[in-house]
Formats: C-alpha cells, structure tokens, sequence
C-alpha cells in the first residue's frame, strides 16, 4: 500500500470515529429578538429605559441645595469634578418627595446639553426581555407618569413599564427649576 492510500484511509478512520463520538447538534436553532434595558422603581412602580438612555447609575452624593428652585430639584453634586443637578423624578412626576434611603440611586441622562441626576427609589440593574413579553398595556399609574411611558413588558407577574428618558429630557416643565415669583 502506498504512503497516499495508507494517509488516506488514516483519514478516512479518524472521520469514522469522530462521527460516532461526536455530539448531536441541534435540528433547529430557535432565535428570539431580546431587549435589554436598566430597571429601576419609583414607588411601587417597577420601570426600565432602554440601556443608551441611562449613561451612570451613582450612590446619592452629597448635594448642596439650590436657592428658589422648585421642591423636586434636591441640589447640585459634585461628581468627579462636573456639576450635576440632582432630580427627585417621582417628586417631579406625582408631587411625592422620594425618601432617601440605602436603595435610593440616581440615575445620570445626558440628552445634548442636558445632563442631569435622576433620583429614584431602586435601581435593579440590567434586565432582558425577549420581544414577545411587550405589551402596549402600561401599568396601572397615574396619567402624569403616563405621559412618559411607552409600552411595557411583562414577565411573570411583573409588569414593567418602559420610561422613555429622551421626552422628558425634553419637556418643558422638566426643563424649568425655577420657583415662580408673583
């Protein structure tokens, strides 16, 4: 027998015995579209915004209270050398002053020019959903935090609603701190 033929069936005894030990591999791979975003609550509210939305999450820092803003305006903080002002986004939605505690997070937008502390009651970090758990049906919360919703997931029990950070970076009423005078 020749070196080709003896390389030959060498070859043809490996392929033999790799296929009779070799793993099955799935029939059908099934994919499913996910999307990913930070999760977060205001009250009992369970919220997410899409991951590009959310630039830090940071441990409430010390802030320094600004004169003749309004009540959901917690102050200014100095992190990392930038002036960051601080939001209480459930005071600026429902009237109702978060109370700060251990879980207490503020969430970092910056949308252009606007950047901007967010604080929340709880931030949970990054969570996926796959497509097929969207609804159109927003949690049951008040019109004010409607208005800012767009769709929801839900997954078990839990129903999250998505908060889209980009309209409120640009509503107007966000944008004015200033206590009115007169």
């Amino acid at each position: 027998m020749s070196a080709d033929l003896k390389a030959y069936a060498l070859l043809q005894n490996i392929e033999l015995r790799s296929r009779t030990k070799a793993l099955g591999l799935p029939q059908q791979v099934e994919v499913r579209r996910t999307w990913s975003g930070v999760g977060f609550r205001l009250g009992n509210v369970n919220l997410l915004s899409k991951l590009e939305e959310v630039d830090e999450i940071l441990i409430s820092p010390e802030m320094t209270r600004v004169p003749s803003a309004l009540s959901w305006v917690k102050g200014i903080a100095n992190i990392r050398g930038m002036l960051l002002p601080i939001m209480d986004l459930k005071d600026f939605i429902d009237g109702e002053a978060i109370k700060p505690g251990r879980k207490t997070r503020i969430i970092l937008i910056k949308k252009g020019e606007l950047v901007s502390g967010l604080m929340v009651d709880e931030v949970f970090g990054m969570r996926h959903f796959f497509e097929e758990e969207r609804t159109n049906n927003v949690p049951d919360v008040s019109d004010n935090l409607k208005k800012y919703l767009q769709g929801a997931f839900r997954k078990g029990n839990t129903h999250w609603g998505i908060f889209n950070m980009d309209n409120l970076a640009v509503d107007p009423g966000f944008l004015e701190v200033a206590v009115r005078s007169g």
